[in-house]
Order: structure tokens, then sequence, then C-alpha cells
């Protein structure tokens, strides 16, 4: 595990380029949501979480549900870089017959704790797998990652009640609030502030933090760690589409890929 903040934040970088150079051979893609995502993804996976990509199954792993399932290119990019998924075959995103699917895929994709997509969702399982661990007396975290246009889905505020309800302390639910979904701004489609408040009114344990500073991602990570008898829920403000100067904050860059000329850039901006 890492536990350098340089070195996190270049693995990070990493987990960018290869978002960019998948997306770009695949033609088809969610950028914005996967770039604003990356320091989350690579403080969890490099720092944080227990895991071993030589027993994708060990039943003391820490799970990672990522419930914005359109965000997979930032999951693959951390899986290949952690030893689970072969790199060379990073260029095969969205092609028949690979395991990187569009979405997540748990039967194709060694890492990948639950197919997700369906937006909303995520957090059901996360609270399924949280309480299994509590019954099962197992001291492994359940990470949840959410975007903020999902937060606008009842059935995510039914399983937050559930997880306050059962005393999840064992479940961190971060949501990614770049601010940005499909159709515009989350606020002009269906506004969801005050957010922090009513992830608190819920029952939930709230640190707000810049999701993309890893100092204060590690510290968030941490802190949840020393919460007890109720669920954490960590608003990480990002950027969508960080780290390349022409995607940030464009909403038209939430679901479509980079041209190939578009790729030559951002890559050089990320090098």
């Amino acid at each position: 595990m890492v536990n350098d903040l340089a070195k996190l934040s270049n693995t990070a970088q990493k987990i960018r380029r290869i978002i960019i150079e998948m997306l770009a051979e695949a033609g088809s893609g969610h950028p914005g949501g996967s770039l604003s995502a990356a320091d989350i993804i690579a403080a969890l996976f490099f720092s944080k979480m227990k895991h071993d990509p030589k027993r994708p199954d060990w039943n003391e792993r820490d799970r990672f549900v990522l419930s914005k399932g359109h965000a997979a290119p930032a999951l693959y990019a951390a899986l290949m870089l952690n030893g689970y998924i072969d790199e060379n075959i990073k260029l095969t995103l969205r092609k028949i017959g690979s395991p990187l699917q569009g979405h997540p895929d748990m039967r194709k994709t060694a890492g990948v704790e639950i197919s997700t997509g369906s937006l909303g969702q995520g957090i059901s399982v996360a609270v399924g797998m949280a309480l299994a661990n509590k019954l099962d007396k197992l001291k492994s975290k359940v990470y949840c990652l959410t975007g903020d246009g999902e937060c606008q889905e009842g059935q995510l505020w039914e399983a937050a009640m559930a997880a306050a309800h059962y005393k999840l302390d064992n479940l961190v639910v971060i949501t990614d609030r770049n601010k940005l979904q499909i159709d515009g701004d989350t606020e002009s489609v269906m506004g969801i502030e005050p957010l922090a408040d009513k992830w608190r009114a819920f029952g939930f344990e709230v640190i707000e933090i810049d999701g993309h500073d890893m100092d204060q991602i590690l510290g968030a990570l941490d802190r949840a760690d020393t919460i007890h008898g109720k669920p954490t829920y960590i608003l990480a403000h990002t950027v969508k589409g960080k780290g390349v100067s022409f995607m940030e904050n464009k909403v038209n860059f939430h679901g479509v890929a980079p041209t190939k000329d578009e790729a030559v850039k951002a890559l050089a901006e990320l090098a």
C-alpha cells in the first residue's frame, strides 16, 4: 500500500491516462465522471483498502462498490495497476467478448464485487454487504462510490435509511460531487442540495472534502474508521473531467469519448 501523497497523486494520473486511452480506442464511454473519481479510487485501492489481487475472493477483504457504474474505466484502470487485470487488454474496452464491458460485470472481471450501472442500486448492495459482514463478524469495510445525479434516485435514500437503522459503521458512502450529469447541472435537472444536511438527517456521520486533495481524502477515510454506531458519508467536491482542461466542467463529456486527436491532447496534459 502507498502512503506517500505524491505517489498516490501520480497513481491517480496514471489512472486518468488509462481512462483516456481506453475511451479513445472504444469510441464511446464516460470520461467526465471517470476522471473526477480517479483520486478517490486511487486512495482506496492503493492506500486504504485491504485487498489481494492474488485472492480476489479473500473473505477478509474490504469491498468496493462502484454504484456509478458508468465510471467503469476508472475502476478498470485501478484494477489493472493492482494486477487484477492484464493491462495489455485495456484497448478492448466495450468490445464484444472483452471482460471490460461498458459497466462493471462481476462475472467477467476479477476485482469487481458487483455488476452496477442501474443508478441508485449500488448502495443497496453495499448495505447488504456491510450487514452480512456484521453478521459474519468480519471487520472488513464496504466503500460505495455514488454519483451526485444518482442522489436523485429514491432507492438510494431507502438504502441510506437501512444503513442507519442497522448502525452499519462498517459502511462508507462517498459521493463524487462534480455537479454535472448527462442532462446538465444537477441543480437544474433535479436539485439535491443541501446534500450534506440530507445525509446527516438520514443518520450518517458526514465529512465534507475536496475530492482531489489526496491528504483530505485519506484523512476522511481514516476518520471513518473512528466512527462507531452509524455509517459514514463523505461528500467529495470534484471537477467533472478533472485533469484535462478542455473536459473540465463540460457536461458534453459526461458520456462522449474523446476523439483520437483529443486523446493526444489529453494525454499530453496528463503526462
